[in-house]
């Protein structure tokens, strides 16, 4: 039978922890110890870590890890939740972590939850990771191969010879090599879809066992999306341009944004020229 892909939060921190509880709270001697249950009776998610972990300084206590894909307004209230049901559960001090996969917009990322009614305050910080801030070097000197696989989003990872050689590394190691699905998802971020199938394995069966499944499904369908209109816009611009209206399209490519695609395509019936639809692309 068949080994079932594990791709999940838990196995990516599983495979380094003392170097994950490290880089994530910046505590150098601190030492991991067990993955914890971090299911709580209202809360079950599949991208929260919980690291029972020391250092001689704060003795025992709880490493909270929360990933996710990308940052959610709801987020600051849900880590005062986990921490507090942490501290309850195991009776243990927490240290709450939060690591943002993608960017979305310039808005700032909020550190801490606060309220206050009728004068009484309700507090929790947590620290929060970008990855996309994060040099990519760390992933290979620490070494950090839950890093991995996010390797094309971290900073300084787009380029194609560093994702080759992350490639190289899961390859060769019998614990990663499931790895490479996810590191190749990433990758169709930074790199042409077409390439990236080229050098990688695409296995839809290790993406279902991913945590950001529904994010990598709906992405498959902007992509489909994204050829409809390539294609149609193609079209619109060879019957109403000629062969003119064709030279064009090489800019058009590399636009992603779905709504600005269909503006292009709304544009080019409307268009008295190519200029005028160069001034607008």
């Amino acid at each position: 039978m068949t080994k079932s892909a594990d791709v999940s939060t838990k196995r990516l921190i599983s495979l380094a922890p003392d170097n994950w509880v490290k880089w994530v709270t910046g505590i150098p001697d601190i030492i991991a110890g067990e993955i914890l249950n971090s299911e709580f009776q209202c809360i079950s998610r599949e991208s929260d870590v919980l690291i029972r972990a020391k250092n001689p300084q704060y003795g025992n206590f709880l490493v909270l890890n929360e990933l996710q894909l990308r940052p959610t307004p709801e987020m600051p209230r849900r880590m005062r939740a986990y921490a507090a049901l942490a501290e309850e559960k195991y009776k243990l001090l927490t240290y709450p972590v939060l690591i943002n996969i993608l960017k979305t917009g310039d808005a700032e990322i909020p550190t801490s939850y606060e309220t206050n009614i009728a004068g009484l305050r309700a507090i929790q910080d947590y620290r929060v990771i970008n990855l996309w801030e994060v040099d990519v070097n760390i992933a290979f000197e620490q070494p950090l191969p839950s890093l991995l696989p996010f390797v094309p989003i971290l900073k300084g990872g787009e380029n194609e010879s560093i994702i080759r050689e992350a490639l190289r590394i899961l390859r060769d190691d019998e614990q990663l090599n499931q790895l490479e699905t996810v590191l190749a998802f990433f990758a169709t971020f930074v790199l042409e879809s077409a390439l990236v199938q080229e050098i990688m394995r695409w296995d839809m069966a290790v993406l279902r066992e991913s945590p950001w499944y529904q994010e990598i499904e709906q992405r498959g369908v902007e992509r489909g999306r994204r050829e409809e209109l390539f294609s149609s816009i193609e079209l619109l611009l060879e019957m109403k341009f000629g062969s003119e209206g064709l030279e064009l399209m090489p800019i058009i490519s590399h636009i992603n944004d779905l709504e600005r695609l269909k503006s292009i395509q709304q544009a080019i019936k409307t268009a008295n020229s190519v200029e005028d639809l160069r001034q607008i692309i």
